[in-house]
Protein backbone atom coordinates (compact mmCIF):
# COMPACT_ATOMS: atom_id res chain seq x y z
CA UNK A 1 0.00 0.00 0.00
CA UNK A 2 1.25 3.47 -0.88
CA UNK A 3 2.19 6.00 1.79
CA UNK A 4 -0.96 7.91 2.85
CA UNK A 5 0.75 11.23 2.06
CA UNK A 6 1.00 10.34 -1.64
CA UNK A 7 -1.76 11.89 -3.77
CA UNK A 8 -4.31 9.44 -5.13
CA UNK A 9 -7.09 11.73 -6.38
CA UNK A 10 -7.31 13.07 -9.94
CA UNK A 11 -9.18 16.03 -11.37
CA UNK A 12 -10.86 15.19 -14.71
CA UNK A 13 -12.17 18.23 -16.58
CA UNK A 14 -13.57 19.44 -19.90
CA UNK A 15 -16.13 16.63 -19.84
CA UNK A 16 -19.12 16.24 -22.10
CA UNK A 17 -22.44 16.71 -20.32
CA UNK A 18 -23.32 13.16 -21.39
CA UNK A 19 -20.48 11.67 -19.33
CA UNK A 20 -21.58 9.91 -16.14
CA UNK A 21 -19.77 8.73 -13.01
CA UNK A 22 -20.35 5.14 -14.11
CA UNK A 23 -18.65 5.76 -17.47
CA UNK A 24 -15.66 7.46 -15.82
CA UNK A 25 -15.25 4.56 -13.38
CA UNK A 26 -15.47 2.04 -16.21
CA UNK A 27 -12.67 3.82 -18.07
CA UNK A 28 -10.36 4.54 -15.15
CA UNK A 29 -10.69 1.15 -13.44
CA UNK A 30 -9.09 -0.37 -16.53
CA UNK A 31 -5.86 1.26 -15.29
CA UNK A 32 -6.28 0.51 -11.57
CA UNK A 33 -8.90 -0.02 -8.84
CA UNK A 34 -10.84 3.18 -8.10
CA UNK A 35 -12.23 4.05 -4.68
CA UNK A 36 -14.75 6.68 -5.81
CA UNK A 37 -15.84 9.15 -8.47
CA UNK A 38 -17.56 12.45 -7.70
CA UNK A 39 -19.13 14.33 -10.61
CA UNK A 40 -19.54 18.13 -10.32
CA UNK A 41 -22.18 19.62 -12.61
CA UNK A 42 -22.64 23.36 -12.24
CA UNK A 43 -25.80 25.05 -13.50
CA UNK A 44 -23.78 27.38 -15.69
CA UNK A 45 -22.16 27.31 -19.11
CA UNK A 46 -19.09 25.61 -17.62
CA UNK A 47 -18.42 21.99 -18.57
CA UNK A 48 -18.80 19.29 -15.91
CA UNK A 49 -15.78 17.88 -14.13
CA UNK A 50 -15.16 15.12 -11.63
CA UNK A 51 -12.71 13.77 -9.06
CA UNK A 52 -11.53 10.17 -9.29
CA UNK A 53 -9.89 8.63 -6.22
CA UNK A 54 -7.66 5.57 -6.55
CA UNK A 55 -6.60 3.17 -3.84
CA UNK A 56 -2.94 3.38 -4.92
CA UNK A 57 -0.82 6.39 -5.90
CA UNK A 58 0.95 4.48 -8.67
CA UNK A 59 -2.39 3.69 -10.35
CA UNK A 60 -3.43 7.35 -10.13
CA UNK A 61 -0.13 8.44 -11.69
CA UNK A 62 -0.53 5.91 -14.49
CA UNK A 63 -4.09 7.08 -15.15
CA UNK A 64 -2.95 10.72 -15.27
CA UNK A 65 -0.32 9.89 -17.89
CA UNK A 66 -2.65 7.66 -19.92
CA UNK A 67 -5.89 9.65 -19.85
CA UNK A 68 -4.82 13.30 -20.09
CA UNK A 69 -5.70 14.52 -23.58
CA UNK A 70 -7.78 11.45 -24.47
CA UNK A 71 -11.24 11.96 -26.00
CA UNK A 72 -14.31 10.83 -24.07
CA UNK A 73 -17.56 11.16 -26.02
CA UNK A 74 -15.87 13.46 -28.50
CA UNK A 75 -14.23 15.88 -26.02
CA UNK A 76 -10.55 15.99 -25.12
CA UNK A 77 -10.40 15.72 -21.34
CA UNK A 78 -7.91 17.38 -19.04
CA UNK A 79 -6.54 15.22 -16.22
CA UNK A 80 -4.41 16.53 -13.36
CA UNK A 81 -3.79 15.95 -9.68
CA UNK A 82 -6.60 17.31 -7.55
CA UNK A 83 -5.26 20.51 -6.00
CA UNK A 84 -5.36 21.59 -2.38
CA UNK A 85 -5.97 25.16 -1.17
CA UNK A 86 -2.95 27.42 -1.69
CA UNK A 87 -2.71 27.95 2.07
CA UNK A 88 -1.84 24.28 2.38
CA UNK A 89 0.83 24.36 -0.30
CA UNK A 90 3.98 22.65 0.87
CA UNK A 91 7.43 24.19 0.99
CA UNK A 92 9.36 22.65 -1.92
CA UNK A 93 12.68 24.41 -1.31
CA UNK A 94 14.30 21.19 -0.10
CA UNK A 95 12.87 19.07 -2.89
CA UNK A 96 14.67 18.05 -6.09
CA UNK A 97 14.04 20.38 -9.02
CA UNK A 98 14.33 19.46 -12.70
CA UNK A 99 14.71 22.05 -15.47
CA UNK A 100 12.67 21.26 -18.59
CA UNK A 101 13.64 23.24 -21.68
CA UNK A 102 12.74 23.59 -25.37
CA UNK A 103 9.02 23.32 -24.67
CA UNK A 104 6.56 23.91 -27.51
CA UNK A 105 4.41 27.05 -27.07
CA UNK A 106 1.23 25.00 -26.62
CA UNK A 107 2.62 22.87 -23.76
CA UNK A 108 0.91 23.64 -20.44
CA UNK A 109 1.79 22.98 -16.81
CA UNK A 110 -0.69 20.10 -16.86
CA UNK A 111 1.08 18.57 -19.88
CA UNK A 112 4.47 18.73 -18.14
CA UNK A 113 3.12 17.26 -14.92
CA UNK A 114 1.43 14.43 -16.80
CA UNK A 115 4.60 13.63 -18.75
CA UNK A 116 6.76 13.41 -15.62
CA UNK A 117 4.21 11.80 -13.27
CA UNK A 118 5.25 8.19 -14.08
CA UNK A 119 8.69 8.80 -12.57
CA UNK A 120 7.49 9.44 -9.03
CA UNK A 121 5.75 11.73 -6.63
CA UNK A 122 5.74 15.33 -7.87
CA UNK A 123 5.49 18.20 -5.40
CA UNK A 124 5.26 20.99 -7.96
CA UNK A 125 5.31 21.62 -11.71
CA UNK A 126 5.03 24.76 -13.76
CA UNK A 127 5.61 26.22 -17.20
CA UNK A 128 7.14 29.69 -16.94
CA UNK A 129 5.10 32.36 -18.70
CA UNK A 130 5.84 35.88 -19.86
CA UNK A 131 4.23 38.31 -17.42
CA UNK A 132 3.23 40.74 -20.17
CA UNK A 133 1.85 38.37 -22.83
CA UNK A 134 0.87 35.35 -20.74
CA UNK A 135 2.61 33.10 -23.27
CA UNK A 136 5.02 30.31 -22.40
CA UNK A 137 8.72 31.19 -22.32
CA UNK A 138 9.58 27.72 -23.58
CA UNK A 139 10.78 26.19 -20.33
CA UNK A 140 9.54 25.01 -16.97
CA UNK A 141 10.34 23.10 -13.79
CA UNK A 142 9.26 19.87 -12.14
CA UNK A 143 9.94 19.21 -8.44
CA UNK A 144 10.18 15.71 -6.98
CA UNK A 145 10.11 14.61 -3.35
CA UNK A 146 12.81 11.99 -3.99
CA UNK A 147 16.19 12.57 -5.61
CA UNK A 148 16.22 9.18 -7.37
CA UNK A 149 12.90 9.98 -9.04
CA UNK A 150 14.28 13.30 -10.28
CA UNK A 151 17.46 11.62 -11.57
CA UNK A 152 15.44 9.02 -13.47
CA UNK A 153 13.27 11.73 -14.98
CA UNK A 154 16.33 13.68 -16.17
CA UNK A 155 17.92 10.58 -17.72
CA UNK A 156 14.83 9.19 -19.42
CA UNK A 157 12.99 12.38 -20.45
CA UNK A 158 15.93 14.21 -22.02
CA UNK A 159 15.46 14.16 -25.78
CA UNK A 160 11.89 12.83 -25.58
CA UNK A 161 9.18 14.42 -27.71
CA UNK A 162 6.60 16.52 -25.90
CA UNK A 163 4.25 18.21 -28.30
CA UNK A 164 6.22 19.17 -31.38
CA UNK A 165 9.72 19.38 -29.88
CA UNK A 166 12.35 17.25 -28.20
CA UNK A 167 12.72 18.55 -24.67
CA UNK A 168 15.90 19.05 -22.63
CA UNK A 169 16.20 18.09 -18.98
CA UNK A 170 18.76 18.91 -16.32
CA UNK A 171 19.06 19.80 -12.67
CA UNK A 172 17.56 23.23 -12.08
CA UNK A 173 19.87 25.85 -10.60
CA UNK A 174 18.60 28.73 -8.53
CA UNK A 175 19.03 32.26 -9.86
CA UNK A 176 21.13 34.45 -7.52
CA UNK A 177 19.12 37.24 -5.86
CA UNK A 178 19.42 40.67 -7.45
CA UNK A 179 21.50 43.27 -5.59
CA UNK A 180 19.32 45.33 -3.28
CA UNK A 181 20.50 48.60 -4.74
CA UNK A 182 19.69 47.64 -8.33
CA UNK A 183 16.76 49.34 -10.01
CA UNK A 184 14.13 46.94 -11.29
CA UNK A 185 13.35 48.88 -14.43
CA UNK A 186 14.21 46.13 -16.91
CA UNK A 187 16.65 48.37 -18.81
CA UNK A 188 19.91 47.45 -17.10
CA UNK A 189 22.25 45.28 -19.16
CA UNK A 190 24.39 42.71 -17.35
CA UNK A 191 28.14 43.09 -17.65
CA UNK A 192 30.06 39.92 -18.51
CA UNK A 193 31.90 40.12 -15.20
CA UNK A 194 28.53 39.96 -13.47
CA UNK A 195 27.50 36.91 -15.47
CA UNK A 196 30.75 35.10 -14.70
CA UNK A 197 30.60 35.82 -10.98
CA UNK A 198 27.09 34.36 -10.82
CA UNK A 199 27.94 31.18 -12.75
CA UNK A 200 29.30 27.82 -11.65
CA UNK A 201 32.93 26.99 -12.60
CA UNK A 202 31.53 23.92 -14.37
CA UNK A 203 29.18 25.96 -16.52
CA UNK A 204 29.43 25.27 -20.26
CA UNK A 205 26.11 26.60 -21.52
CA UNK A 206 24.98 30.20 -21.88
CA UNK A 207 21.45 31.50 -22.25
CA UNK A 208 21.33 34.72 -24.30
CA UNK A 209 17.92 36.38 -24.37
CA UNK A 210 16.00 39.60 -24.80
CA UNK A 211 17.16 39.95 -28.42
CA UNK A 212 14.61 42.09 -30.21
CA UNK A 213 15.65 41.42 -33.81
CA UNK A 214 18.29 39.83 -36.01
CA UNK A 215 18.75 36.66 -33.96
CA UNK A 216 20.29 33.83 -36.00
CA UNK A 217 22.64 30.87 -35.69
CA UNK A 218 25.28 32.80 -37.65
CA UNK A 219 25.08 35.80 -35.33
CA UNK A 220 25.45 33.69 -32.19
CA UNK A 221 28.33 31.71 -33.68
CA UNK A 222 30.12 34.89 -34.74
CA UNK A 223 29.60 36.39 -31.28
CA UNK A 224 30.76 33.46 -29.15
CA UNK A 225 33.31 31.61 -31.33
CA UNK A 226 36.23 33.86 -30.24
CA UNK A 227 35.90 32.40 -26.74
CA UNK A 228 36.21 28.69 -27.43
CA UNK A 229 34.91 25.75 -29.42
CA UNK A 230 31.12 25.80 -29.86
CA UNK A 231 29.49 22.39 -29.47
CA UNK A 232 25.87 23.37 -30.05
CA UNK A 233 23.68 26.39 -30.71
CA UNK A 234 19.92 26.41 -30.28
CA UNK A 235 18.23 29.55 -31.62
CA UNK A 236 14.60 30.61 -31.03
CA UNK A 237 14.16 33.78 -33.15
CA UNK A 238 10.44 34.10 -32.49
CA UNK A 239 11.10 34.17 -28.73
CA UNK A 240 14.26 36.29 -28.89
CA UNK A 241 16.68 33.94 -27.11
CA UNK A 242 19.23 31.20 -27.73
CA UNK A 243 21.44 28.66 -25.94
CA UNK A 244 25.16 28.33 -26.69
CA UNK A 245 27.01 25.26 -25.39
CA UNK A 246 30.82 25.31 -25.54
CA UNK A 247 33.33 22.52 -25.06
CA UNK A 248 34.54 23.83 -21.69
CA UNK A 249 33.87 26.80 -19.48
CA UNK A 250 37.39 28.35 -19.59
CA UNK A 251 36.71 29.30 -23.20
CA UNK A 252 34.26 32.01 -22.12
CA UNK A 253 34.81 32.52 -18.39
CA UNK A 254 36.05 36.03 -17.80
CA UNK A 255 33.93 37.47 -20.56
CA UNK A 256 35.16 39.54 -23.45
CA UNK A 257 37.73 41.26 -21.28
CA UNK A 258 39.78 38.09 -20.78
CA UNK A 259 40.30 37.53 -24.50
CA UNK A 260 42.70 39.23 -26.84
CA UNK A 261 41.94 42.80 -27.73
CA UNK A 262 41.18 41.80 -31.33
CA UNK A 263 38.73 39.04 -30.32
CA UNK A 264 37.10 41.22 -27.70
CA UNK A 265 36.59 44.10 -30.12
CA UNK A 266 35.21 41.76 -32.78
CA UNK A 267 32.71 40.16 -30.43
CA UNK A 268 31.68 43.46 -28.88
CA UNK A 269 30.94 44.87 -32.32
CA UNK A 270 28.48 42.03 -32.89
CA UNK A 271 26.91 42.26 -29.44
CA UNK A 272 26.34 45.98 -29.94
CA UNK A 273 23.62 44.99 -32.41
CA UNK A 274 21.74 42.96 -29.75
CA UNK A 275 19.50 45.38 -27.88
CA UNK A 276 18.39 44.70 -24.31
CA UNK A 277 19.94 41.24 -24.28
CA UNK A 278 20.66 39.27 -21.12
CA UNK A 279 22.72 36.20 -20.36
CA UNK A 280 22.52 33.43 -17.81
CA UNK A 281 24.80 30.46 -17.22
CA UNK A 282 23.44 26.93 -16.86
CA UNK A 283 25.40 24.17 -15.17
CA UNK A 284 25.52 20.95 -17.17
CA UNK A 285 26.37 17.53 -15.84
Amino acid sequence: MDDDSYPRTLYVGNLSRDVTEILILQLFTQIGPCKSCKMITEHTTNDPYCFVEFFEHRDAAAALAAMNGRKILGKEVKVNWATTPSSQKKDTSNHFHVFVGDLSPEITTEDVRAAFAPFGRISDARVVKDMATGKSKGYGFVSFYNKLDAENAIVHMGGQWLGGRQIRTNWATRKPPAPKNSQDNGSKQLRFDDVVSQSSPQNCTVYCGGIQSGLSDTLMRQTFSPFGQIMEIRVFPEKGYSFIRQSQSPGWVGGFGSQSAQASASANSVVSNLTNFNMTGYQTQ
